[in-house]
C-alpha cells in the first residue's frame, strides 16, 4: 500500500482491534515507504510495527537495503527476515537470513524468521530434513527468548491451499523440539483466514499467525485479530 493507502486502512482498522485481549500482539508489516506514516498512525495504541527485512550491517554501501538503525528510528520492534518471497525471487540463503537475524537482535529488533518447505520438497519427503536445516542455519546464533519462528509452507502461500491444522500444528511442535527453547513463538502463516483461525488457534503448538492476502483487508484481518478460543 502507498502511504495514504496506509493510513486510510488504519484509519479503519485500529477501532477494530482496540479491544482484543491484553496477551495478544498485533503486528503490521508495511512497505519501508509507509513505515513513517505507521510510526505515527499506530502510537499509543496496540498495535506494533514490523519492517519487511533489515540488512546485517548498520551503514555501508548497500543499496537498496534498509539498516536496523533506520528501523529504530521509526520506531519498529519486529522485522521479517527469510520471507518465501525473497528466498525464492533473490536467492536469500539461510546464511544471509542467520546474519540478518543477528543484527536484528543486536540492535534490539525482534526478527520473525520465516520457515517453510516447497510442494515439491513436501511431494518428496524432504518437508522435515529442509525445514530442519533452515532452522539449525537460520538461528545460528540467536536468542531464541528474542525471536519468533513463522512456518510458512510455500505451496500454501496465496494458492488458497491451507495445510491441515493438525500438520501446521505437527511441523511447529517439531519446531519448538529442535529449537530446544519451551517458550519460544511460533507462528503459521500460508492462507490464514478468516474461516480458518479459530481452528488454527486452538492448535496446542500454534501460537499466532503471520497473514498474507487476508490482512489486506481491515474488516477480515480483525476478525483474525478477534480469533475465538
Amino acid at each position: 500500500m502507498t502511504c495514504a493507502e496506509s493510513q486510510a486502512y488504519m484509519d479503519e482498522f485500529l477501532p477494530l482491534v482496540s479491544n482484543i485481549p491484553n496477551d495478544r500482539h498485533i503486528v503490521i508489516a508495511p512497505p519501508f515507504t509507509a513505515l513513517s506514516t505507521l510510526s505515527q498512525a499506530v502510537a499509543e495504541t496496540n498495535v506494533e510495527l514490523s519492517s519487511q527485512n533489515v540488512h546485517w550491517e548498520e551503514e555501508g554501501a548497500y543499496t537498496a537495503e534498509i539498516s536496523p538503525k533506520m528501523l529504530i528510528e521509526l520506531h519498529t520492534k519486529y522485522s521479517i527476515v527469510g520471507h518465501s518471497e525473497p528466498r525464492k525471487y533473490f536467492s536469500e540463503s539461510d546464511e544471509q537470513i542467520n546474519k540478518r537475524a543477528r543484527s536484528a537482535q543486536a540492535h534490539g529488533l525482534i526478527p520473525i524468521v520465516c520457515v517453510g518447505e516447497s510442494d515439491l520438497q513436501r511431494e518428496r519427503g524432504e518437508a522435515e530434513r529442509v525445514i530442519r536445516r533452515q532452522i539449525e542455519q537460520g538461528l545460528e546464533g540467536t536468542n531464541p527468548e528474542k525471536l519468533v519462528v513463522a512456518y510458512e509452507p510455500i505451496w500454501a502461500i496465496g494458492t488458497g491451499k491451507t495445510c491441515q491444522s493438525e500438520e501446521a500444528n505437527r511441523i511447529c511442535g517439531l519446531i519448538r523440539g529442535w529449537v530446544g527453547s519451551p517458550n519460544l513463538i511460533i507462528q503459521y502463516g500460508g492462507s490464514v483466514k478468516p474461516g480458518n483461525i479459530d481452528e488454527l488457534m486452538a492448535m496446542s503448538d500454534i501460537d499466532g499467525v503471520l497473514v498474507g492476502g487476508a490482512s489486506l483487508e481491515p474488516q477480515g484481518f480483525a476478525r483474525i485479530a478477534n480469533y475465538q478460543n
